[in-house]
This record gives C-alpha cells, structure tokens and sequence, in this order.
C-alpha cells in the first residue's frame, strides 16, 4: 500500500500522458506486464518464497508472447495522437517552389528567371562593395548586440525617409516612422493598422496584376482585396483609362496600394503627367494612399526620380503611408531591412499614431534586427559610401536595361513576328512578357528555363551568356 500525502497528491496531480496527446511511458506500461506474466508464472510452477523453479516451456512461451503483446501497445501508445488531422496540406508558393524545382533539374542549360534577387554578369549573386565596407567598419566598432527599442534604429530611420522624402523630412515632426522587417513586414504592419483603425473589412485597391504576396498580406490583415485594372494585355503597358475609372467607382475612404517605381510584375510605371491625374482623383474620392516602394534607385539607375510619385503625392497633401524595403537596391535581401512611415497632420497625430504602431509590433515581432539597419544608415550617413552606393545601384539598373535591349535585340533578329518594344518600354526588375501559361510551361519542360506562370521574367538573370539561348526557346514557344 501507498501511503496518500502531500507527496503522493503532488504525483497525482501531474497531468496523465497517455489523455493529452504527450508520448506515454515504455517503462510505465512494461513493468505492470511484465509483473503479472512473472506471478503467473511462479504460480504455475508451485514456487514458494525462495523455490522457485525453472520456467517450463509453456511458461516461457507465453511470457514471450506477453512481452510482444506490450511491445505492440507501447509502439501505438508512444505515438503523438494526432489533435491536426483535419489539416490540409497547403499549396507551394509559386515563386519558391519554382526556385525549387529548377534546383532539381538536371538539364545542364537550364536558366532560373522566376525569383526577383539581382545577379551579376555571370549569374551568381552580387554583394555591393559599399555594403561590404560598411560591414567592415560595422565590425570592426564592436559594435553590441543588444535589442534595438520597439522602433528600430533612430539613424536609420531618419536616413531612409530623407532618401524617399527629402532632406530634414523628419523635422517636422508630422511623420510617424518606424523599422520594419523589410517591405513584406511594413505591408502587414500598414494592414493591420488600418483593420484596427480604418475597421476590418476596409477596402483595399490593388493594381491588377500585383505582386502575388499583396492579397495574402492584406487578407489575413482583415481587409477587403479589391482590385483595379492596371495592366493592358493589347498594349503590354498601362490600362490608364481603366485604372481611373476603376478608382472613381471606389467607395470614397477606402485604401489604395500604388507601386512607388518598377510596378512588380508589369514593370510599366505611369508617366509624371499620369501619376498627376492619379493624384487628383485619389484626393477627389478622399483615398488612404499606400505606397509600396522596393525598387527605389534600382529602377532607373536615380534615386531621386524614382521617387518622383511618392514626393508628389507628399506635396500635394494627400494622407499617405509609405513602405520602403532595402533587400533590391541595397542587396540585402536576407537581412530584411524596411520603414513604415505615415504622414500625419501634426506634430500629436504622429505621436499619437507612433504609438499605435508601437503596440501592434511589440505583441507581432517585438522589435526589428540591427544589422542591416546599421549597414544602410552608415552607407547613407557617409557621402563617400552614399555615392559609392549611387554608381553601384545605377550600375545594377544599368546591366538589367541592357539586357532587355539584347533579349529584345535577338528576338527580333531570329524573326519573330510578335511586337517585343514592351521589353525595353517596361522598367525595374521584371519583364511581363505576355507569354501564355501554355508558353510558359513549354519553356519550363523543353528548354528547362523557369519563368513565372504569369509570364513575368525576372530580367536579373539574363545574362550575355544565355540571352540567346532564352531569347531563341521564347521565340520557338511564341510562333
């Protein structure tokens, strides 16, 4: 007999594996078994305590069969019960199980064109110098490791909304600005502020097509997706007319997403004169404007012009929101290095909405990482890494647009009867080409070159080496 006291209710309370899921005890459910099979068996034999005899047999032979028996429980009952069977497998994501399934392929000639990462000339991932020697001093500092406060870095903070925005941006204190975990984190923040603020099931507006993680960010924010037209299949270039009609039958409040440069996955930005009349029926209909910037300085090579769109709609008082990611145009993709900033109407309305942007990310990620801020605020805080910078990312630009001018170039050259001026009109990271899924899967399965199945070609990794074998597998799969 056990005696019940403090300790024996301390063991008891102990929650019972075997009713929570958790893995139950070989040893618990083997030496109950095993003790009965042994009484069973000195009762078989006629043992008195200190007589016991050798095991007949048949004595032997069914202990063994006892011992299996357990064996077969314990291997049922040390199994996790499943509490996630009605799980359902999720669906790969198209960009990285493209990525993946060109990793398997064998074919010696194959080409990735699917993931929007820059490459170099030889197809191989590029480190900017600039970012190397800053890392350089970085570490050489010293630096700690502590936690950065709930929004990020000050320096860098204030040296990326000046790139975007303008010199001394912050000095008024009407913008509420924060670090985030790259565009894809500034996109969920913004989300969810306006869920919480503008209510959940608030429209959102976002151009068709987009970049495909848009609908998921702002969906599971609580927001309504809605779309407005922005690509022109006739003309591979922008629908304006049903872009602003689109936007004039908006419910008047809602949200609005526009790309700030380098539209991913069209690469067609409106003109400086359409961006105009964008902003004035913006004003018209009382939009919350949302700025997703990745591509500033990598589009065209200037910094300052690729922020033509956000500057303007800035000075034209527009309520707006801006997302900027330094993973393109700086290369530091895995270091995941953004701002969110949100232009406010004074001085308290910013610290009043900074304060709420607070308490959405402390429960969300806490506070942002420190390396990759350091790397951008130092390369913008010395001028001469700021205009090593300048050249490195016009150099980026500038390889990317010559090799739309030579894919273009040779496809024209083998005789294709297609118009393909689209690939040098369009600009940034990304060609649409206006290939069919049929198209493109074909490319994938005889050429082993790997697209999207929307058609969008990731023009950093054309290089000299293979512009002609992409170009001469397209013009086969588009006769």
């Amino acid at each position: 007999r056990r005696k019940i006291g403090p300790a024996a209710k301390e063991t008891t309370d102990q929650p019972h594996q075997g009713w929570t899921g958790g893995r139950t005890s070989k040893t618990n459910i083997l030496v109950p078994i095993m003790t009965v099979a042994f009484v069973l068996a000195r009762t078989a034999s006629g043992g008195a305590r200190g007589s016991l005899r050798p095991f007949s047999p048949s004595i032997r032979a069914s202990m063994a069969a006892v011992v299996a028996s357990s064996g077969r429980a314990m291997a049922g009952a040390s199994r996790p019960l499943s509490t996630w069977t009605d799980v359902p497998m999720g669906p790969p994501d198209p960009i990285l199980g493209l990525t993946q399934a060109f990793n398997e392929d064998t074919n010696p000639k194959k080409v990735s064109l699917g993931v929007g990462a820059y490459r170099d000339s030889s197809g191989k991932p590029a480190v900017l110098q600039c970012v190397r020697t800053a890392e350089e001093q970085i570490v050489a500092a010293k630096m700690n490791k502590e936690y950065l406060g709930i929004t990020g870095l000050p320096d860098f903070i204030t040296r990326a909304v000046d790139l975007m925005l303008g010199p001394n941006t912050l000095a008024d204190g009407n913008i509420a600005a924060v670090q985030t975990l790259s565009g894809t984190g500034g996109c969920r923040l913004v989300g969810d502020f306006y869920a919480r603020f503008l209510g959940t099931g608030t429209p959102i507006y976002l151009p068709d097509p987009t970049w495909a993680n848009h609908k998921n960010i702002f969906r599971d924010a609580g927001l309504d997706i809605r779309a407005y037209r922005y690509w022109k299949p006739d003309t591979r270039g922008l629908d304006l007319d049903g872009m602003l009609e689109d936007i004039a039958s908006a419910p008047d409040g809602s949200v609005i997403l526009l790309h700030a440069c380098a539209h991913n996955p069209t690469g067609v930005d409106p003109t400086h004169e359409q961006w105009a009349q964008i902003s004035d029926l913006c004003a018209k209909k009382n939009l919350y404007i949302f700025f997703d910037s990745a591509y500033q300085g990598f589009a065209s090579g200037d910094p300052e012009y690729d922020a033509h769109a956000v500057r303007l709609f800035r000075e034209r008082g527009h309520r707006m929101a801006l997302c900027q990611s330094f993973a393109k145009n700086f290369g530091l993709y895995g270091e995941r290095v953004g701002v969110l900033s949100m232009v406010c109407a004074d001085r308290d309305e910013a610290k009043r909405v900074e304060s709420q942007l607070k308490m959405l990310i402390r429960p969300m990620y806490s506070n942002p990482p420190v390396h990759g801020a350091r790397i951008v605020s130092r390369i913008l805080g010395d001028e001469g890494l700021s205009s090593q910078w300048r050249t490195e990312c016009k150099g980026m630009a500038d390889r990317i647009i010559s090799m739309r001018k030579a894919l273009r170039s040779e496809l024209e050259r083998l005789g294709s009867k297609r118009p393909w001026n689209h690939v040098t009109d369009q600009i940034g990271m990304f060609c649409y080409s206006g290939m069919t899924e049929e198209q493109v899967l074909r490319l994938r399965s005889e050429y082993a070159i790997y697209i999207t199945n929307d058609g969008r070609i990731s023009m950093a990794g054309v290089t000299d080496a293979n512009v002609g074998y992409i170009a001469a597998a397209i013009h086969e799969v588009t006769k």
